[in-house]
């Protein structure tokens, strides 16, 4: 204790006799590939350490072999071209279940048919974008002429549809994942659900490309005089929930928030009314792991800042004091998620490192050709 403290009332203790972490600077020359940096990040703090926590939480989701991991998505992360991540996270294992936008499937669509989107430039008024048919998302241009060959694949879809048979969401998207493998080479989240039997759920489908598309159709069927296709939001709900039931361990990784997020975390509470109205007698079911990358803070008010210790109160998280693990990062997912999955997909060798050898010769190479180009 030091001598001093009496005057202060203060106990200046030691943190390394308190065994506290210590917080180590970034060392770029030590970097080699992403998760090196992620891991480094880890090590620091604000933003970075959020990446960092995230990653590590999000490998033990991974990792657990009873872990049934969901990935939510909302915004426009389609359009912001990060739609391959979300490929590899399902192709590598790890996501087991999307709930959606549907604005984030049909741009991804988009994707996947081998359309593109542009660049938005500054000095074009929005209302000259609306004129010649490009529509704007932030930065970025989703022409019209893209929304209708999208239309075009669904429609398809919808006419090899039985009027019997009511229409989900998750239906509806894994016959288009379908029909993007037997007819397109290009990768696309639709696709790779569809080939690792990922179900897809849109729970505000009216909300969407999709959505409206199914409503033309309707038109469409109406005007030939044929039986109209009934959408039924609960076949949905149901399936979601016939599926989380039965596994040991649930985690969810949510980019953004809105629908998709709250829709995915109140199957806890529905399970626990259906039990608690004596509906039906099996174990209560809340998610044991949570991932969160959103940059909406919790003094907003709004369901995308709600924090998992708040949820906790809901039922719908196992509390820390019982094992839940939680991270969540405060950054626009265009940032952070790519750092996040880059690091657990090394990890879990879907990425391989690159060998200790090649790494050299990249670094003699690159100090080889700066030499060159000072010499000149």
């Amino acid at each position: 204790m030091n001598k001093h403290a009496g005057h202060t009332a203060r106990e200046l203790r030691d943190p390394v006799e308190d065994k506290l972490v210590p917080t180590i600077p970034l060392d770029l020359s030590k970097v080699q590939t992403i998760d090196d940096l992620v891991r480094a990040m880890g090590q620091t703090a604000f933003t970075g350490r959020q990446v960092g926590d995230a990653a590590d939480v999000l490998e033990a989701m991974a990792r657990d072999k009873d872990c049934f991991v969901v990935l939510t998505l909302s915004g426009a992360l389609t359009v912001a071209k990060m739609g391959l991540i979300i490929c590899d996270l399902i192709d590598s294992g790890i996501v087991k279940a999307i709930v959606s936008t549907g604005a984030m499937m049909a741009h991804g669509l988009v994707e996947a048919t081998g359309r593109s989107h542009f660049r938005y430039d500054p000095k074009i008024d929005d209302r000259e974008l609306f004129r010649i048919g490009y529509n704007r998302v932030y930065d970025s241009l989703e022409p019209e002429i893209n929304l209708d060959h999208v239309e075009a694949v669904i429609q398809s879809v919808l006419w090899q549809w039985d009027p019997a048979q009511p229409v989900s969401s998750w239906e509806i998207h894994r016959r288009m994942g379908e029909y993007l493998r037997r007819t397109v080479k290009e990768r696309g989240i639709l696709r790779s659900a569809y080939e690792k039997n990922v179900p897809v759920f849109v729970p505000a489908f009216t909300d969407s490309e999709v959505g409206i598309d199914l409503a033309l159709h309707n038109h469409e069927r109406a005007k030939q005089g044929q039986p109209l296709l009934k959408f039924d939001p609960y076949i949905d709900l149901e399936h979601f929930t016939s599926t989380l039931v039965p596994q040991k361990r649930l985690g969810l990784f949510t980019l953004g928030g809105g629908v998709p997020r709250n829709w995915a975390q109140q199957f806890g509470v529905y399970v626990e009314l259906r039990i608690r109205r004596g509906l039906d007698n099996f174990d209560l079911k809340r998610y044991h792991y949570g991932v969160r990358i959103c940059p909406e803070p919790v003094n907003w008010g709004g369901l995308s800042g709600s924090t998992y210790t708040e949820a906790v109160s809901w039922g719908k998280f196992v509390p820390p004091e019982e094992g839940g693990r939680f991270a969540e990062v405060l950054e626009d997912a265009t940032v952070a998620l790519p750092l996040v999955a880059g690091a657990v997909l090394q990890r879990i060798g879907y990425f391989p490192r690159p060998a200790v050898g090649q790494t050299a010769k990249k670094k003699a190479a690159g100090r080889k050709s700066a030499a060159t180009v000072g010499s000149r």
